[in-house]
């Protein structure tokens, strides 16, 4: 059986990267893909001799059809996985202004916005159903890479949910791939003290002013206690990536300590963690 990768999301978030990517990491990749040729190529893939082990075959815009065919294909046996690329409308808007390129929805809606409004509607259920969410609004390509390598890397394979830890700034908005999102502003602020101000959660004298109290040592436990209720919840609905942002004021020193922190102890419960610091260079 291949392990096949249905990649989607929102027209101009980075599909055609993300098949390149993945295509530099070993997957046979077939891009921009018929949904109703699903199966088809599938089957090709699945017959005695094909050297094919890792197919990415990124959707077409026939989006609707895509949750029944990647159900039949995991009730056949397959092991299928569903990667939504997402970015805020913003960002969208100004990848389309520099390209001068139309949306494919573009004779259905008035403008643009209104057409990527449109697309985002109709291409909700599917971002629901995902396994995995990458918000590409702020990654370059190498950044989406290192996500990608993170996410679909072999060495992780034995484990049937990966974890990504994600710390952010509020001010800078919601991570919009966030499947549970934490907010530790309740902790003093390491902002507000002279010497601390300058440096990062990585920091010791950071992570020992934010960690050497009394509350986030309770909060730890109490997090750490609620995330391993429900991580296996999560693996018994076959949810392959979870991912749980941690958020402060401005994503540079509360939240990146206590994500370092939360990854740790994970990490020692035997989980497969990766962490990311979303607003740590801002």
């Amino acid at each position: 059986m291949a392990d096949i990768l249905l990649i989607t999301g929102m027209s101009g978030a980075g599909r055609s990267g993300a098949a390149a990517v993945l295509e530099d990491l070993g997957w046979y990749v077939i891009d921009n893909l018929p949904t109703t040729l699903v199966d088809t190529i599938v089957e090709l893939v699945s017959k005695p001799g094909s050297d094919i082990d890792k197919l990415a075959l990124v959707a077409g815009r026939q989006t609707t059809e895509l949750l029944p065919r990647m159900a039949s294909l995991r009730a056949s046996g397959h092991r299928v996985r569903l990667l939504f690329l997402d970015a805020s409308d913003a960002a969208l808007v100004k990848r389309y202004d520099a390209t001068r390129r139309k949306h494919p929805l573009d004779g259905e809606a008035p403008g643009l916005v209104e057409a990527i409004v449109l697309e985002r509607e109709q291409i909700q259920p599917v971002r629901a159903a995902a396994d995995l969410v990458i918000d590409t609004t702020e990654l370059n390509i190498h950044q989406l890479k290192a996500k990608l390598l993170s996410a679909f890397d072999d060495g992780a394979a034995g484990h049937r949910l990966q974890i990504a830890l994600e710390s952010f700034g509020f001010k800078h908005g919601l991570p919009i791939d966030a499947d549970i999102v934490m907010d530790v502003r309740f902790l003093p602020n390491p902002h507000w003290d002279d010497n601390l101000r300058p440096l990062t959660g990585h920091d010791p004298a950071v992570r020992d002013f934010v960690l050497e109290r009394a509350q986030a040592n309770d909060f730890l436990e109490r997090f750490e206690g609620l995330l391993l209720s429900l991580l296996p919840a999560y693996e018994e609905e076959g949810k392959s990536y979870l991912t749980v942002a941690i958020g402060c004021t401005g994503g540079r020193h509360r939240s990146v300590a206590i994500a370092e922190e939360v990854a740790r102890r994970l990490q020692e419960r035997g989980y497969a963690v990766r962490v990311g610091h979303r607003d740590l260079g801002r």
